[in-house]
C-alpha cells in the first residue's frame, strides 16, 4: 500500500510541475491583455484559495464519517467532491468564462493543487478522527 501511495504521489507530483510548466509558459506567450485580466483576477483566486484550505477542516465530520466505512472508494469519492464543489466556485467567481491558455492553464493548476490539498488533508484528518 505505502508503494501506491508514493506512486500516486509522484505522479500527482509530476502533473502539478508540468501545470505549473504550462502556467509559465502560457504567461510569456499571452497578450498584455490576457496579463492584465490575470492580475485582476488575482483578488477572486486569494479568496477562493482561502475557501479551499478551510473546507476540509470545516468538513471533519463528513471526514469522521466516511473514514468509519474503511473504504478508499469512499473517500476518493468524498475528496472528488470536495474537489468538484472548489472548481465549481473558482468558475463561478469567474463568471464561468475561462478564455485562453493562461487562464485555463490556471484554472487546471488551481485544480491539481486543491486536489493534492483535499487528499494529504483529508488522509490526515482521518487518521487522527479514528
Amino acid at each position: 500500500m505505502d508503494f501506491l501511495k508514493s506512486a500516486g504521489g509522484k505522479i500527482l507530483s509530476g502533473l502539478v510541475a508540468l501545470a505549473v510548466l504550462a502556467a509559465a509558459i502560457s504567461w510569456w506567450r499571452s497578450s498584455p491583455a490576457e496579463r492584465d485580466a490575470a492580475i485582476a483576477g488575482t483578488e477572486r483566486m486569494a479568496a477562493w484559495c482561502g475557501i479551499v484550505l478551510v473546507v476540509p477542516w470545516a468538513s471533519f465530520f463528513l471526514i469522521a464519517w466516511v473514514a468509519r466505512f474503511q473504504r478508499n472508494d469512499a473517500g476518493a469519492v468524498l475528496v472528488l467532491a470536495i474537489t468538484a464543489a472548489e472548481m465549481a466556485l473558482l468558475a463561478g467567481l469567474f463568471q464561468w468564462s475561462i478564455h485562453g491558455t493562461l487562464a485555463w492553464s490556471g484554472f487546471v493548476l488551481g485544480g491539481l493543487v486543491a486536489g493534492v490539498y483535499n487528499l494529504l488533508t483529508c488522509d490526515w484528518l482521518a487518521e487522527k478522527l479514528e
